[in-house]
C-alpha cells in the first residue's frame, strides 16, 4: 500500500479494521512520525530546521511557521498546514483521518487534535473511524484545548483555553467549556 492509498482511504471516513492492511500501513507511519518529531524534540532546533522537519513529516512546502517543541505526531502526512500558522508547546496531532489548517491559525499550548474514533462495539473495539478535522483561516485555539474528529471550526474562531470540542464552530464566533459550546461573537 502506498501513504497515497492510505490517504485516500482514511479520507472516505470508512471504518478500518483491526490488523487490516491499512491498520498495519497506518502503524507503519506512526513510527516514521515517531522518529521525525523526535528529531524536533531532542535538542534545540532553529525555527528553518523546525520548518524543514514538519515539511519532511508533512510531505508538503509550508509558507511561515511558527513551531515551539514538543510536538508529537502520530503519522505526519495527514497534515495539511496554510501559510503563517503558529502552533505553540506541546502539541499532539492524531492525524490518520485528516488535519486541515487554514492560513494565520494560532494553536496554544498543549492543544489535541484527534481525528481517530474507536468502534464502541467491544467484539471491535480495535477499529478506527477516521473523520478529519477542519480549522479555517485567523483562527486561535486556545491552550489545553482538545478538538475531536469531524470537527469543522470556521474562520475567524475562537476556542477558549481547556475546551473540549466535538460539534462544528460557526465563524467568527468564541466557543469553550466541557463540551465547547457558544459563548458569544467575536467583536470585529
Amino acid at each position: 500500500m502506498t501513504d497515497t492509498e492510505f490517504i485516500g482511504i482514511m479520507n472516505t471516513g470508512n471504518e478500518i479494521t483491526a490488523n487490516s492492511a491499512v491498520h498495519l500501513h497506518m502503524h507503519g507511519l506512526s513510527q516514521r512520525a515517531l522518529k521525525i518529531t523526535h528529531e524536533m524534540n531532542d535538542s534545540y532546533r532553529t525555527p528553518e530546521e523546525l520548518q524543514e522537519l514538519m515539511e519532511k513529516l508533512t510531505n508538503q512546502k509550508i509558507r511561515n511557521l511558527g513551531l515551539f517543541p514538543p510536538f508529537y505526531s502520530d503519522c505526519g502526512i495527514n497534515i495539511h498546514i496554510g501559510k503563517n500558522v503558529f502552533i505553540n508547546a506541546g502539541c499532539k496531532f492524531q492525524d490518520q483521518g485528516g488535519i486541515y489548517i487554514g492560513d494565520d491559525v494560532l494553536i496554544g499550548h498543549n492543544v489535541v487534535l484527534a481525528t481517530l474514533n474507536h468502534n464502541l462495539n467491544p467484539a471491535k473495539r480495535g477499529n478506527i473511524i477516521p473523520a478529519p478535522i477542519h480549522i479555517g483561516n485567523r483562527v486561535w485555539i486556545g491552550s489545553g484545548s482538545v478538538i475531536l474528529s469531524g470537527v469543522t471550526i470556521g474562520d475567524g474562531a475562537v476556542i477558549a483555553g481547556g475546551a473540549v470540542v466535538n460539534c462544528d464552530v460557526p465563524e467568527n464566533c468564541i466557543f469553550g467549556g466541557v463540551p465547547a459550546k457558544f459563548i458569544k461573537e467575536v467583536t470585529l
